[in-house]
């Protein structure tokens, strides 16, 4: 099983080449979900500004991202975003740490750039779960819309947090993928090795009871709801916590990935075997036909 990383791999690559021989940059990528960087040399080859546009980032510091940048960040942080950008880092290279594992270990922090943005209304269910714990509420509904026509949603009740992905499937072959992914991610969870596992649903159409209240929900046969059910044993101690928003976040990319890669593999088989079958017509022999024939006198004629 191949599991997406929830760094993002240019920063980190780029990062530690422009920290072992600064030089000019200007490089545009994107990252999952049509997120933007920007990483530059704006003033001078030992100053990195890296700026980030997300498509959800008004909804993002609304649920407290500003805070969570501030924290993982602090100096680093661009009071005035680059122009088209939401937020932007200015890094020098010239205080970077130089014991190597302290430099790895902060180059892998800016290349989670994206990732610590999206975990803010994660961590906000996760405290906010706590804090209802000795009540029966539930907090607000918090609303994600990181694509076109597709969002995350997270609520905290006082023994758990309900994360629900919708997401649209462009063919019909990729629902009958989805459904058949999303039923395996059912089914394994019996398994007594992963018990603990999150509580996984899945509904084609009909959004699940959390979300049918609201508004504009598509309701068309192209679009599918997950809902993962995350207890506190899933956000019990910070590193467990981290890992789990970490996965979490990367479950929408990590489903049509492997629709894709799966249905590249049965492409890739399928043209496997019909080589195999022409290989095996150009070797066979063609039997020439016969046909006899008889003249007027008797005598037997045979034509090949």
């Amino acid at each position: 099983m191949i599991l997406l990383e929830p760094h993002n791999v240019i920063i980190q690559q780029t990062l530690a080449d422009k920290i072992a021989k600064p030089s000019s940059l200007d490089v545009q990528f994107v990252d999952f979900d049509g997120v933007r960087f920007h990483l530059s040399t704006p003033e001078k080859k030992t100053v990195l500004l890296l700026s980030m546009n997300i498509r959800c980032w008004d909804e993002l510091v609304k649920y407290g991202a500003l805070d969570i940048l501030q924290r993982e960040y602090g100096p680093f942080l661009v009071g005035q975003a680059e122009a088209d950008y939401n937020i932007s880092l200015m890094i020098d290279l010239e205080q970077v740490p130089a014991e190597q594992e302290a430099r790895d270990a902060f180059v892998m922090s800016v290349a989670l750039f994206k990732r610590n943005a999206v975990a803010a209304p994660f961590e906000l269910g996760f405290r906010t779960q706590k804090e209802l714990a000795e009540t029966d509420k539930k907090s607000e509904l918090m609303e994600i819309h990181y694509r076109d026509e597709e969002a995350i949603y997270v609520q905290a009740s006082h023994d758990r947090v309900t994360v629900i992905f919708s997401t649209i499937f462009q063919d019909e072959t990729d629902r009958i993928f989805g459904k058949v992914f999303l039923q395996e991610f059912v089914d394994a969870r019996r398994q007594p090795s992963i018990q603990n596992a999150p509580q996984v649903l899945y509904s084609s159409r009909d959004p699940p009871l959390e979300i049918r209240h609201l508004p504009n929900l598509r309701n068309t046969d192209d679009i599918g709801y997950v809902t993962f059910v995350l207890f506190p044993r899933h956000f019990a101690n910070p590193a467990v916590a981290s890992t789990t928003i970490s996965h979490i976040q990367l479950f929408r990319d990590y489903l049509h990935y492997h629709i894709k890669c799966s249905k590249a593999y049965m492409h890739s088989r399928m043209r496997h075997r019909v080589s195999e079958f022409q290989k095996v017509l150009n070797r066979a022999k063609m039997e020439a036909a016969t046909a006899e024939r008889k003249t007027v006198s008797g005598r037997t004629m045979v034509s090949r």
